[in-house]
């Protein structure tokens, strides 16, 4: 069932990952440029030169090149890139689902460090690290002028060493120091239980592992509660931040009989891709809602959006992050590799959730605890978390409007708070109704 795309998505994780397609070396020559476009590289060439001959001190040739490549990615969107030969080695590491960190995803806003979202159950996730989170000072020293390579590198260190974040979040009456040690980052892709007679599966991340993993909590779930005692299954991809492409579609893939999971179109029409489902539910039918809150991007708004438009599935929770661009890594050989927006993706529908987000089709507001708020002087106004539509220098989606995308991406620690995923197990056992549950296959959305 795993389809071996090498696809990832988006942002770099604090250990880092992409949406992003693994290219050949030789993916693609470009149109050649014109002649303005060769005076304008001479100039840089000419700035160069004059830098290492005359700046104050001797810099270092290697970076200067190499904050060059990037301030040029950076200027495109917030999700291109460069890699050194190192951070592709990492980026590679961690696609298998284990890397050294705190655990969080980031993106550049500002010149600052954005969390689009912590993982959890790692340190940053149990040191109160919150989607939307501006990372200012790293050990004391500014974020302004790095690169979003060298915020993340300073922030990774031996495990068991502490390294000190200063975060600025909306609302909060001052910044906010957090002293987090490092640890070894396993992210679990695939958590589940059965509750009472509903199987609840927790996809944490898009990895390697995670269709494999989520049969395998099928097949348990089954053997624990077997036949027509099984009500349903929820699937939870809330704060689920993404990862590889293969695995969205392979796991959309696992509740369809047919029909499209999704498509990328790029900047020429004979680029668009279309990846379809083959026959077979790995849960016969039973009813199935999937749980989106604001850190549910990427791969997770890929697989809410295919099982929404073919209506497999009901989608409860508050919209999703909004980040429906693709990542195509470029291997540079010895040099690193280069991480490239090429496309954007749409759901079966034909919807771009780009900058948009993924609507529930039942809306579950999970509000933070009067505590917590006052814990980190948060107003009521204060609580959503923005999304992709809140980065400076976001792609603008063909659907995306004023309201932008994003939700608060909080869930209590105690499941029985736990509104949006309480609501889903009701729904699911018949206690709650709603008219979008179980969704109607004649109301398929047409292309």
């Amino acid at each position: 069932m795993i389809r071996k795309l090498s696809l990832l998505f988006a942002g770099a994780l604090m250990g880092a990952t992409a949406m992003t397609v693994i290219a050949g070396q030789q993916a693609g020559v470009a149109n050649a440029a014109g002649s303005d476009t060769y005076r304008q590289l001479a100039i840089f060439g000419d700035v160069f030169e004059r830098v290492r001959a005359q700046y104050v001190s001797v810099p270092d040739d290697e970076k200067l090149v190499e904050n060059a490549i990037n301030g040029m990615l950076t200027s495109l969107d917030p999700h291109s890139s460069y890699m050194n030969a190192k951070e592709a080695a990492d980026m590679r590491t961690e696609t298998r689902g284990q890397f050294g960190g705190l655990g969080i995803e980031v993106t550049m806003q500002d010149e600052l460090v954005k969390v689009i979202s912590p993982f959890e159950g790692t340190p940053a996730d149990k040191a109160g690290v919150l989607a939307g989170d501006l990372i200012a000072e790293i050990n004391g020293e500014q974020v302004k002028g790095l690169t979003l390579s060298e915020a993340v590198e300073k922030m990774k260190g031996d495990i068991g060493s502490t390294v000190t974040l200063t975060i600025v979040r909306d609302g909060a009456t001052k910044p906010i120091r957090l002293s987090i040690k490092r640890d070894e980052i396993k992210v679990p892709s695939v958590r589940h239980e059965v509750k009472n007679d509903v199987g609840y599966i927790k996809l944490i991340k898009f990895n390697e592992q995670t269709t494999v993993g989520m049969e395998e909590a099928i097949a348990d779930i089954e053997k624990q509660v077997p036949g027509d005692k099984l009500k349903g299954f929820v699937l939870d991809l809330r704060r689920n931040p993404g990862g590889l492409l293969d695995e969205a579609v392979s796991v959309s893939d696992a509740f369809l009989e047919n029909g499209e999971v999704v498509s990328t179109r790029g900047r020429n029409p004979e680029e668009t891709r279309r990846y379809n489902a083959r026959s077979g539910d790995d849960i016969h039918g039973k009813p199935l809602v999937v749980l989106v809150n604001g850190g549910s991007a990427s791969a997770s708004e890929i697989v809410a959006g295919a099982l929404q438009d073919q209506r497999r599935a009901t989608v409860v929770g508050t919209r999703s992050f909004g980040k429906g661009s693709v990542q195509t890594i470029i291997p540079l050989g010895a040099n690193g590799a280069l991480r490239l927006t090429t496309a954007l993706y749409y759901t079966p529908s034909g919807r771009s959730i780009q900058g948009r987000g993924i609507d529930p089709d039942i809306v579950v507001e999970q509000p933070l605890p009067d505590d917590i708020k006052k814990q980190m002087g948060l107003d009521a106004a204060d609580e959503v978390a923005k999304g992709e539509s809140s980065l400076r220098g976001h792609i603008t989606g063909k659907e995306e409007n004023s309201e932008g995308s994003g939700s608060l991406d909080y869930i209590p620690p105690d499941a029985k708070d736990d509104i949006q995923l309480n609501y889903a197990v009701d729904l699911l056992r018949g206690v709650k109704t709603d008219a979008a549950f179980p969704p109607q296959p004649e109301k398929r959305a047409s292309k």
